[in-house]
């Protein structure tokens, strides 16, 4: 079953740019997809749409396969189900404190104060923050203000968050922190959507990958299909994961015993090389 599905969207902006030309995108049910693209391909735009903070100039968005409502109260209950995490956190956080940015969502739904007040505990537990509720999201580090947005879009339940560039600005260890804690939301049933520039993160967790470029979906399927198009990768200003890199480079140099598809993770391409020995 497929939780967030786009068909034909098309979206321009008051000036009259084509941001997106017939998007088609399919996200299943409790599985980790990525959305892969350079700077401007229009990665946050069609994020915007899967929650109705944009609506397409033509096309449909469904969520749980019904058509996105635009009304007031349709909006409401799609933000409950969709949770979107922004790429900048300070574009997310805004109240003087933790615990009420976290609270924010909750509240504004209508939730009892004893039910906030259990959410917003639980989230901050669930990203690491606890303890840190009195301070003022201004003054945390990037890393933080990430779990913080994530645990604000946590207290409210959703089926499927959505994070455009997750681990943007991070240090190597807040990164994988960040992805670590994503990939554990998953592996309790939630449906995670990603975008990213960062081909390396993507193998390791994601279970579908979609390419956009210039506005258009030129590519899609499970990471080996799509990486073993290396032409596709390349035209949209993306590179192959190192270590996919690092086998194509041996494979040139005739050092290497196989042929593509390459390994795309250290443990695949240890796997392959010792049963090619072993061979």
């Amino acid at each position: 079953m497929n939780v967030i599905e786009t068909e034909n969207i098309i979206y321009s902006y008051p000036d009259g740019t084509q941001a997106l030309k017939n998007v088609d995108f399919k996200a299943a049910k409790g599985k980790i997809i990525a959305l892969l693209g350079p700077n401007g391909a229009g990665k946050s735009t069609l994020f915007l749409h899967f929650n109705g903070i944009l609506k397409p100039s033509s096309g449909t968005v469904r969520v749980n396969g019904n058509p996105l409502d635009y009304s007031k109260k349709g909006l409401i209950e799609v933000r409950q189900k969709v949770g979107i995490v922004f790429q900048n956190p300070d574009d997310q956080l805004f109240a003087p404190t933790v615990v009420e940015d976290v609270a924010f969502g909750p509240m504004n739904i209508g939730l009892s104060d004893e039910e906030v007040e259990d959410r917003v505990k639980e989230s901050l537990e669930r990203v690491g923050m606890d303890g840190m509720e009195n301070k003022a999201p201004h003054h945390l580090s990037g890393g933080q203000k990430k779990r913080v947005a994530i645990a604000g879009i946590l207290a409210m339940r959703p089926e499927i968050m959505v994070l455009d560039e997750p681990t943007s600005g991070l240090d190597p260890k807040g990164a994988s922190q960040i992805m670590h804690l994503l990939y554990s939301l998953n592996q309790e049933g939630m449906t995670i959507v990603i975008s990213t520039h960062d081909v390396d993160l993507v193998p390791l967790y994601a279970y579908n990958v979609y390419i956009i470029s210039d506005g258009k979906i030129i590519k899609e399927g499970n990471p080996s299909e799509v990486f073993e198009d290396i032409k596709t990768i390349r035209d949209a200003n993306l590179r192959l994961p190192r270590i996919a890199h690092l086998m194509e480079i041996l494979k040139k140099e005739d050092k290497l015993p196989f042929d593509k598809p390459y390994p795309l993770t250290i443990g695949e391409a240890r796997r392959k090389i010792l049963k090619e020995f072993k061979d």
